[in-house]
């Protein structure tokens, strides 16, 4: 049995330029045209959205600077059109008197029509808002996920009556976050729910396959360069109960059209939501380039979408980091012996590190918590003198399933951090991470963001 359903809450993000320190994936609402060619003059246009699309109200805003004064241009008029799934929303003037256009949207359900709300000139008709009466764009404007593409032209610039001719039409692309759930059933036929959540465009065919324990999914792709190069990053998500033992596993490994992804490219999450593991699949655009390469190996015709391929991964590679949310302490962890088991003596082993510069901390302070079933069943206090140290645990018969293992009061902060794993004497042990740094630039997910330091 397969079911969907799609989820209220939706956001935007840009594709083109991001700042290096915060990346949720296919921008940050923010795609900036650069050297648009206007009578000579070389000016750069961005469209900004807010991240998240909840409101009953949200603001467009496109800016046409002057590059080489670092100015607002003035007098402009756009020529907007507004595309999705190949499907125009609209297509109107815009006049922006500073160079700067502001759109308030207000998404409704209530008729299938955009309407356009403000005064129109009489010239190209365009409309022009007043900070008492601003141009408001009403409709199903952005009632599903997925790519969206704005084609604008510059018709009028420093002067409103200084009409330019074939100014050329530039796109900015931009995403419509979407979260869609589905239910799977497992090896013994039980239901468990799977949400993607896509920062890039419509996600289809989702399935698991119990037997191979593969998750598998597909979203449209344009393999052309002239569309890569406006991708800095495609991110995905794939969420699932942290319950659901028959798909835990120590690490995965993912794939997209069949060719295996870099380590980098595929991060464990269990630290941003409660009672969810988020396995995050991230391909750069030096990636894109890399599947592209492969693929040409074949000689077939280059697809258009890319099918990403979810397995697990029973290796575990030592040692495990988890960042505070302060992101000021990071810990590493690993054990010995490797299989957790009941009624065998485990030395985990641990050190205390500056979170910026990776350096262990000395004299840090700790109070190291064995949580199960949301009780303690350890808590000791300790100093890692040399930044590193080990504590001692031998589980119970009756202790095993999920397990967290909490590092609590980091360096007399009150900062803390965990990690879990699941001891189960009938098949080992299973590990997770809170947090997963891996290298190609650095990669890491905090609790609000994932972020990208170069």
């Amino acid at each position: 049995m397969v079911s969907l359903t799609k989820f209220g809450v939706l956001a935007i993000v840009g594709c083109l330029l991001f700042p290096a320190s915060s990346v949720y994936g296919h921008g940050l609402g923010i795609d900036t045209i650069s050297l648009v060619d206007v009578q000579g003059k070389d000016i750069s246009i961005s469209v900004e959205m807010p991240m998240y699309f909840e409101n009953d109200h949200e603001q467009i805003t496109i800016t046409a600077t002057e590059d080489e004064t670092n100015e607002a241009a003035k007098n402009v008029t756009f020529l907007i059109g507004l595309f999705h799934e190949n499907e125009m929303i609209f297509r109107n003037y815009f006049f922006a008197e500073d160079g700067v256009l502001s759109l308030k949207v207000i998404p409704t359900q209530e008729s299938n029509d955009i309407t356009i709300h403000g005064e129109q000139d009489s010239l190209l008709g365009a409309w022009h808002g007043t900070e008492l009466n601003p141009i408001e764009i009403t409709g199903p404007v952005f009632d599903s996920g997925g790519l969206f593409t704005f084609e604008i032209e510059v018709r009028t610039i420093d002067e409103p009556t200084n009409i330019v001719e074939n100014s050329g039409v530039y796109t900015a692309d931009l995403s419509v976050i979407e979260t869609t759930s589905y239910v799977q059933e497992d090896a013994e036929n039980n239901d468990v729910e799977f949400r993607v959540k896509s920062y890039f465009e419509k996600i289809s065919n989702f399935e698991y396959d119990p037997e191979t324990k593969q998750v598998k999914f597909e979203m449209p792709f344009d393999w052309r360069e002239q569309q890569m190069s406006h991708v800095p990053v495609i991110h995905e998500e794939v969420h699932f109960p942290k319950d659901f033992a028959e798909f835990f596993s120590p690490s995965y490994s993912g794939y997209a059209n069949g060719i295996e992804l870099f380590k980098a490219s595929v991060t464990i999450d269990d630290y941003t939501e409660e009672d969810e593991r988020i396995v995050h699949f991230v391909l750069l655009q030096d990636h894109l380039r890399f599947l592209k390469n492969e693929m040409k190996k074949s000689e077939e015709p280059l697809p258009d979408n890319i099918i990403f391929t979810l397995s697990t991964n029973e290796k575990v590679e030592f040692p495990l980091v988890a960042y505070t949310a302060s992101e000021d302490f990071l810990v590493n962890l690993s054990w010995d012996p490797l299989l957790i088991e009941p009624e065998v003596n485990t030395n985990f082993i641990f050190t205390i590190r500056d979170g910026a510069t990776g350096e262990p901390l000395r004299n840090s302070d700790y109070t190291f918590v064995i949580i199960q079933n949301g009780k303690e069943i350890h808590r000791v206090s300790g100093v890692a003198q040399v930044g590193g140290e080990f504590e001692k645990f031998t589980f119970n018969e009756e202790q095993s399933g999920p397990t967290i293992i909490k590092f609590e009061n980091i360096g007399n902060t009150g900062q803390e951090t965990e990690f879990g794993i699941v001891v189960a004497p009938e098949f080992g042990t299973v590990t997770f991470l809170i947090l997963i740094i891996s290298v190609v630039g650095v990669i890491f997910v905090t609790r609000n963001h994932l972020k990208l330091a170069v």
